[in-house]
């Protein structure tokens, strides 16, 4: 029984550890673009930096996406920008 407990103690350790890894996703309209700066702004005021090898899609302001990105320290970082149709 305890040898059980334990395999069910680390898995659900292990599971819990990687989901804290994965990235979020979310949708919105693009408030902003700046190609330079590499960043996105959405309607709702959410900042997001881009990543320096960063494509661009052929984003415009008022079109909707969807943004794959993590959180390092406060900031967003996008890792995947797609146009939503």
């Amino acid at each position: 029984m305890r040898a059980l407990l334990t395999s069910l103690t680390v898995f659900s350790a292990l599971a819990m550890s990687t989901a804290a890894f994965a990235a979020s996703m979310t949708t919105g309209t693009i408030k902003a673009f700046d190609t330079k700066a590499l960043t996105l702004t959405l309607k709702d005021g959410t900042h997001y930096m881009l990543p320096a090898n960063f494509k661009d899609p052929g984003l415009k302001i008022g079109e909707k996406v969807k943004i794959a990105y993590d959180m390092v320290g406060k900031k967003h970082q996008a890792t995947a920008v797609t146009i939503v149709k």
